[in-house]
């Protein structure tokens, strides 16, 4: 079982867009990702098509009840699945932050049901707020795949997401695997390229090659309750995210 989860503390930034993407992406692949909407906005959630669901039905009941991570998912047409948020999972900070063992809930949670399956990918669309649903993301994970779309306030916050987790990491005792990729890219503006080039030099091989292009269709697709790849398959966003797919998995991202 390999783990990603997908964090910036800043919105705006395509984290979202590219979880949804990525898990269609991976399915189309016969990879069969499971995602996780571990964000209180529920927005992957409903840019998937599932709407109007009860909380017991969605992941606040396995915080609030222990339901088991199996009995909340929820089949895509994709063919993946999906354990859907509600917005509910506002409370879990004031509800359970006191707890101390409430960070590694989501680990012993994928642990306990997933872990005998190591090829199955779980890709977590993340809180952006750094709180006890994020920590319960990061510890889970492997890997984290940071989203930062081409302006410069956008640079600004993975700098300092990339302060935060150095403080996580000692907890840990690693580091933490991750990978940048730059959205909301516009090849008609010279400061798309000044950002790219600002992160590579930063970050070096930890920044993705891809690009993925600000297009109508990202835009579109989850108001349509649909990936990228359903949506518009031969629009930019579908080419872009196909090659993203690419490149992590030839980097070996989503190996166990």
């Amino acid at each position: 079982m390999s783990v990603v989860a997908v964090f910036n503390q800043k919105g705006g930034v395509g984290k979202t867009t590219t979880s949804l993407n990525l898990i269609a992406a991976l399915a189309r692949r016969g990879k069969f990702p499971l995602g996780i909407d571990l964000d209180p906005q529920a927005h992957l959630t409903l840019s998937s098509g599932i709407r109007n669901l009860p909380s017991s039905d969605t992941v606040y009941a396995f915080y609030s009840e222990q339901k088991p991570l199996s009995q909340i998912m929820h089949e895509l047409p994709s063919g993946a699945h999906l354990i859907p948020a509600h917005m509910e999972l506002f409370k879990i900070d004031s509800l359970y932050g006191r707890n101390p063992n409430i960070t590694h809930a989501l680990k012993n949670g994928l642990t306990q049901e997933l872990l005998p399956d190591e090829m199955i990918p779980v890709l977590i669309d993340c809180s952006p707020m750094l709180g006890v649903l994020s920590l319960n993301a990061v510890f889970a994970s492997q890997r984290l795949l940071i989203p930062v779309s081409a302006d410069y306030l956008s640079l600004q916050g993975v700098n300092r997401l990339d302060a935060a987790l150095k403080v996580l990491e000692k907890p840990l005792g690693k580091r933490i695997e991750r990978r940048i990729v730059i959205t909301r890219f516009d090849s008609r503006r010279r400061l798309s390229y000044d950002i790219f080039d600002k992160l590579r030099e930063h970050y070096g091989n930890d920044l993705c090659e891809t690009r993925i292009s600000e297009t109508v269709s990202l835009a579109e697709s989850p108001v349509h309750g649909k990936d990228v790849f359903s949506y518009a398959p031969h629009g930019q966003g579908a080419k872009d995210y196909n090659a993203l797919a690419e490149e992590l998995i030839g980097r070996g991202f989503f190996n166990p």
